[in-house]
């Protein structure tokens, strides 16, 4: 046994609104500046849909992920040293601009400074790559709310996936529509792609919590990671020619801090904790043969902090006592092994993801009171899971390879919960053959709709800090041969370097520990304090 500890993520998909909050305040915080104009770290799409970038799905084009060899052995879809070498200067396997998006801005010079006349100014869209006018054809959530589904929804690989499986149950027709939404991050997996397609070794994953960032100095740009991540969360900076992707807003984990699109999520449906793994058996898992057997596999890779032997192994292996307490806290661990309620996205690409989803609910309760009948009644809700308006081939292609399963599973227990809980709080008697009909008792039921419903702030995310040791050497690392991404000001934006405009970077000065923890005390403050100088008598 060889255990680790990763920061991992679950999202609650029957809470989200679509409301593009995540996408726009993580927008705001890494990507906007020049070169990342199409750059979306976080971006919430509608289901079904192309994605974004469009068919991101479709591995047998882009070539993403892990998949076996005649023996049994993992190697990677995208090819191996000798492809990477042949391609290394002109990789065909790359999405291009219209498979994102062209980022467009409007001419408001046009609007404002026109002429007094008789017709209407307007401000015409123009390209922010180029300056020149431009016609609008794509964008990142151009299909948002299944505009255009009729046209653009046979297009999604998942509909045809799930086609072969139940052809009449996946339709477009205005009567048979269905949709949620699913907000997607860097998976920041446990045997990533894109880190084993880097030629470079500028991708790596961090062995203190399994977050997976890029070194900008020695990335070069050769966009191979772009390829090898089957998720498409890896993007190419063309100002400063180097790779970036979320870094799961590493500087507020090591605080305490949740990320950024965690904290001004509307819907609170994200969670964030401690998961502890088993190193020596993640390649084993990723080797299954069968595609449906991945997700039991990635579940066995878990291990379960109460046990002794493994908290035993855990101070042998050095992970500090407060993270083996948070793992024994984490949200992420109750609702993946001991709810087992969440699921990962496509399991199929072997790469272990560790952002984990609970598949939505809600519109059978929708369905079921449209007909008359009680939508939050058990013995209704668990007759009416199988034909559900959101098909469950369709939700099983997303996240168990296709294993219906696994997803019918995990509905029971969400339907039972609603169920169980609705007495509760109409003061009426709980029917204890509810829970027990999906394998959880009264009490797990009631733990894990506090969880799902009613969790406050400190119990859907459990992060420990990072230590003192462990957050100066980071702190140190970062210069001189640096490891996040590029901002204004930071690395790689100091002035020409050897690979494209800003690529360059200049030195500068370490920012303490101290003040992570005095920004930390300051954002959970009642009350607004002036900050604390060096003559402060609390200081000395």
């Amino acid at each position: 046994m060889r255990p680790m500890a990763q920061i991992a993520m679950v999202m609650n998909l029957d809470k989200c609104i679509g409301c593009h909050t995540c996408s726009v305040t993580c927008k705001q915080a890494w990507t906007s500046r020049r070169g990342m104009e199409y750059v979306w770290f976080n971006n919430v799409e509608t289901r079904p849909g192309q994605g974004y970038p469009r068919r991101y799905e479709d591995q047998e084009r882009w070539r993403g992920g892990w998949e076996l060899n005649r023996r049994g052995a993992l190697k990677l879809k995208a090819g191996g040293r000798i492809r990477k070498l042949a391609g290394i200067f002109s990789n065909p396997e790359l999405p291009e601009t219209k498979d994102y998006y062209e980022p467009w801005t409007y001419d408001y010079k046009n609007l404002t400074d026109a002429p007094l006349g008789d017709d209407f100014p307007v401000a015409p869209p123009i390209s922010q790559l180029d300056g020149k006018p431009m016609k609008i054809e794509w964008s990142a959530n151009r299909d948002d709310n299944l505009a255009g589904a009729p046209v653009h929804g046979d297009f999604d690989p998942m509909v045809d996936r799930a086609r072969k499986q139940a052809s009449d149950k996946v339709r477009f027709e205005f009567e048979q529509s269905f949709m949620f939404y699913l907000p997607r991050i860097c998976e920041h997996c446990l045997n990533p792609s894109c880190v084993a397609s880097c030629p470079s070794g500028a991708m790596y994953k961090r062995a203190e919590d399994g977050i997976v960032l890029v070194d900008q100095d020695r990335c070069r740009g050769w966009q191979m990671c772009v390829t090898g991540c089957p998720y498409k969360k890896v993007y190419f900076n063309h100002s400063t020619g180097k790779a970036e992707k979320c870094t799961m807003c590493y500087p507020r984990v090591e605080i305490g801090r949740p990320t950024v699109c965690s904290e001004t999520c509307v819907g609170r449906l994200r969670y964030l904790g401690v998961m502890l793994y088993d190193a020596d058996k993640v390649t084993a898992a990723a080797s299954v043969r069968d595609e449906r057997a991945l997700y039991e596999a990635q579940l066995d890779v878990f291990l379960d902090p109460d046990d002794s032997r493994v908290r035993q192994a855990c101070e042998e292996a050095g992970i500090p006592h407060d993270w083996l307490e948070a793992a024994r806290r984490s949200p992420v661990h109750a609702l993946i092994s001991k709810y087992r309620v969440a699921l990962p996205l496509h399991p199929e690409y072997r790469t272990m993801p560790m952002v984990w989803y609970i598949p939505p609910l809600s519109p059978v309760v929708d369905a079921l009171s449209e007909t008359g009948h009680d939508g939050e009644d058990a013995g209704n809700l668990f007759g009416a899971i199988d034909s559900l308006r959101i098909p469950l081939e369709y939700l099983a292609e997303l996240f168990t390879a296709g294993d219906i399963g696994p997803v019918r599973s995990s509905l029971d227990r969400l339907a039972a919960m609603r169920s169980y809980m609705r007495a509760i709080n109409l003061g009426e008697e709980p029917d204890p053959s509810v829970p027990a009909a999906v394998g959880m008792g009264a009490y797990e039921i009631e733990e894990m709709y506090r969880l799902l419903a009613i969790a406050k702030y400190e119990d859907r995310y459990v992060i420990p800090t990072a230590a003192v040791g462990d957050a100066r050497r980071l702190e140190e690392s970062a210069l001189p041969q640096g490891c996040s991404l590029d901002y204004a000001g930071g690395p790689g934006m100091g002035g020409d370097g050897p690979v494209g405009q800003d690529s360059g970077r200049k030195l500068l000065p370490l920012v303490p520990v101290e003040n992570f923890h005095a920004l930390r005390s300051r954002q959970t403050a009642d009350h607004p304090t002036q900050p604390v100088g060096p003559s402060d008598p609390e200081e000395a």
